[in-house]
């Protein structure tokens, strides 16, 4: 399994990706939430409109925004169905309602790709949210989970009409899932974390980089949450493809965009900031354009030669997790694990007190 264009890299525009991929586009139905015009999902979205989508569904929190969105992809390319959809991610309550409207909209009866590309970053205190999970968690991995769930039915439509693989769902994650793992006894961050189980303890070295004192002795860390999510998404992808695959041809992929400039950090304590800046200082990151950002999401989705992740060279998952429009392998072992992805699975079933078998 490789991707197929191989001098797609960390320069690769999204724009580039979608026009290389047009026919897995057009006439297709697809949903990209966290759409606003300052971040990666507006990036996302511009990709997809380039090459006449059926319908371009716009997922977001502020319908306001949302707006801001179409209005602004309107005037590159009319002739493109887009609807505004109110998700806001951060309670299962407000996630059923989204995922209620979207099943009730009789003309679009299939959705074909989902790019979940909504997230918050670095909360500067530890808030639960009415669902009683840590904020972080719940919206960018439980909210996900849910969404995608309850929405499946027009994805398994989809993927009856569509060559196997075609129909996804693209968890966009970040670098955490190769410098974190789950917190599997303590998910909302209540217990110090040198008392946790060894195998669950952050790493320390990367939170100090982040300008943690101390990170053994706190409970909450900013990164930690965010981190958190992110390693979720992947065991997402994970269980996903082997729950479906098979069955009814859908696929999952979990992309790292790269570094960028977008709304993302707007919570950032500034003591995470300055030694941010210190790590760009010294180069241990470039940044990237937000099209540049959006490009592995567009190979997650669109890519024929992505296929079900399989194991390789002693590591699991080999294929699920990808970075500059190509497969990874560095992620950590715990975050492509199979046995993890199932426990996720149930984890979450129980969060969202809910079963899900199609």
């Amino acid at each position: 399994m490789t991707a197929t264009t191989y001098d797609f890299n960390e320069n690769t525009e999204a724009l580039e990706v979608a026009k290389a991929f047009a026919e897995r586009i057009h006439g297709k139905t697809i949903i990209v939430t966290g759409a606003n015009l300052k971040g990666i999902g507006y990036t996302t979205a511009q990709a997809f409109a380039s090459q006449s989508p059926a319908h371009l569904i716009l997922a977001g929190r502020t319908p306001a925004k949302l707006q801001e969105t179409i209005t602004a992809l309107k005037s590159e390319f009319p002739d493109v169905d887009y609807r505004a959809l109110k998700l806001d991610l951060s309670t299962q309550r407000t996630v059923r309602a989204a995922a209620a409207e979207l099943l009730s909209w009789s003309d679009v009866p299939t959705v074909d790709i989902v790019v979940n590309s909504a997230a918050i970053m670095n909360l500067p205190e530890r808030i639960l949210n009415e669902d009683g999970i840590e904020m972080q968690f719940g919206t960018n991995y439980v909210g996900h989970f849910l969404f995608s769930c309850l929405i499946m039915p027009k994805l398994i439509k989809a993927a009856q009409s569509n060559p196997k693989g075609a129909t996804r769902i693209v968890n966009v994650v970040s670098l955490s899932p190769t410098m974190a793992r789950m917190r599997w006894s303590d998910v909302n961050q209540q217990k110090r974390n040198k008392d946790l189980p060894e195998d669950e303890q952050p790493f320390y070295e990367r939170h100090r980089e982040w300008g943690e004192v101390n990170p053994e002795e706190k409970s909450y860390l900013p990164l930690e949450g965010y981190n958190q999510s992110k390693v979720a998404l992947v065991l997402f992808s994970i269980a996903i493809s082997k729950k479906l695959y098979e069955k009814y041809g859908i696929l999952s992929f979990a992309p790292h965009p790269g570094i960028i400039n977008t709304e993302l950090g707007r919570d950032t304590p500034e003591y995470v900031l300055e030694a941010v800046g210190n790590m760009k200082k010294r180069g241990l990151f470039t940044m990237k354009t937000a099209g540049q950002g959006s490009a592995t999401s567009l190979v997650s989705a669109l890519d024929p030669k992505l296929g079900m992740p399989e194991d390789k060279d002693g590591k699991e998952n080999y294929g699920a997790y990808l970075i500059d429009c190509q497969i990874s392998n560095l992620a950590t072992p715990s975050a492509l694990s199979s046995e993890g992805a199932e426990r996720l699975w149930k984890m979450s079933e129980e969060l969202v007190k809910e079963k899900f078998s199609w």
